[in-house]
């Protein structure tokens, strides 16, 4: 089985970084979880950074079709439990109701190792998973990378502007590690 990742909503929220991830999870590089906290969350930042509700609605309904299995139902009661930051309870209850292996989030410091001591949950950076997931698949990862550039009908539609809007969306040294290795 698969590696199974809760994404929290500040990693699906850059355009580029989301897809990326959710390439990868396609290729079956890991599984994708998140709740509907989440994409509620999600959906309200993008729809605050003037990204037309339609549009926004449209994205999360193309998440849901592409990854039927990724919606994580059922951690409601355990969001009290959770002792790391408040306003992200939900995303790590939703985390050990699923059994996912890890959170790949921005937010590493919301979530304290206290707080996360009674499961078997790590709490990773995007630049971090992305690195090893390279390590892992290198293959399959500068395929896909090279895949989503040419996709892509706006720029960035080169694989070297996909990794400088990668680089800006937060993950660098994945970035930079894509360019030694092409």
């Amino acid at each position: 089985m698969e590696f199974s990742v809760v994404l929290d909503t500040c990693v699906l929220y850059p355009a580029h970084l989301r897809d990326t991830l959710l390439r990868l999870a396609e290729r079956g590089l890991f599984r994708p979880l998140w709740s509907e906290d989440i994409l509620d969350e999600l959906r309200r930042n993008l729809i605050e950074s003037e990204i037309p509700a339609a549009s926004v609605d449209r994205l999360l309904g193309e998440m849901r079709r592409a990854f039927p299995d990724a919606i994580v139902t059922g951690y409601a009661g355990l969001i009290g439990a959770m002792v790391c930051d408040p306003r992200d309870r939900h995303v790590l209850a939703a985390a050990v109701r699923a059994d996912a292996g890890a959170i790949v989030t921005f937010n590493t410091s919301d979530f304290p190792d206290n707080a996360l001591d009674e499961y078997q949950v790590e709490i990773i950076h995007p630049d971090d998973f992305l690195l090893d997931e390279l390590d892992l698949t290198s293959r399959s990862v500068l395929d896909e990378l090279g895949d989503q550039a040419k996709a892509n009908r706006r720029e960035p539609r080169s694989l070297s502007s996909l990794l400088d809007a990668l680089e800006v969306a937060g993950v660098p040294r994945f970035a930079d590690e894509i360019r030694r290795r092409i």
